[in-house]
């Protein structure tokens, strides 16, 4: 449960849940393709919990959607053939500069008025971060939440719920492979997916009646600390 509530407001779920299935003890792999799967249940529930701020993101969901789904596939596969720890030596960095970023968001133009080149980029950005959230996913969300905040998001709230579907989609791409090919501890998945579902439907509650700045400050100052923690195991 706090782990999808975690999850639906700030994109931390993977925290609080991966370290739990380690406690268990499941393996590494088995914990990262098991916590995937359970993640579905956050992308259901935080978005049955964002319906309000999904009306009119229609459009853009349904153009970055693909992307996201592909991205997760892309990094699933990427989980099964290579190293585990291909990716532990720059998330520190990412993650720090998205925690930044949540802080200080800047605003952009309205998006029918943006130049080719930044909607091109925003859309690189959102398959890689979704190829990240296929792949492993620790603090995936604060990546797109940090992405959304600065691309002209309306507020925070909206922001939120946009990140809760593209990362449910990339989550969601990425566990049916999971599912199929990599060793998902089922008794595990379902505690901790049943958790998520609750928790996660709260989040959006939470995000839209608390105020923004003062929920940005501390998902930001939540984010540097995991990425001060992420770098020391990563560079020690």
């Amino acid at each position: 449960m706090l782990g999808g509530l975690a999850g639906s407001i700030a994109g931390f779920a993977s925290v609080a849940t991966y370290p739990a299935l380690l406690a268990v003890g499941l393996a590494p792999v088995a914990a990262n393709v098991t916590n995937t799967v359970a993640l579905v249940f956050n992308g259901i529930g935080s978005a049955w919990g964002s319906r309000p701020e999904l009306a009119g993101q229609g459009r853009f969901l349904a153009r970055m959607a693909p992307l996201a789904a592909i991205g997760g596939g892309a990094g699933a596969t990427l989980l099964l053939t290579t190293p585990a720890d291909a990716f532990e030596k720059v998330v520190p960095v990412l993650l720090g500069v998205a925690s930044l970023a949540i802080v200080v968001p800047r605003g952009t133009a309205h998006p029918a008025r943006r130049r080719r080149a930044v909607v091109v980029a925003e859309m690189a950005a959102i398959f890689a971060i979704a190829l990240y959230g296929g792949y492993f996913g620790a603090a995936a969300g604060v990546l797109f939440l940090a992405l959304l905040l600065n691309a002209g998001s309306d507020s925070l709230a909206h922001a939120n719920a946009a990140k809760n579907v593209l990362l449910g989609l990339a989550n969601t791409v990425a566990a049916v492979l999971f599912a199929v090919l990599a060793p998902v501890h089922w008794g595990a998945m379902l505690a901790l997916g049943l958790g998520g579902l609750i928790g996660s439907r709260l989040g959006p509650i939470v995000v839209r009646h608390t105020p923004a700045t003062p929920l940005r400050i501390l998902i930001g100052v939540a984010g540097l600390v995991l990425a001060v923690k992420l770098g020391v195991d990563a560079y020690r």
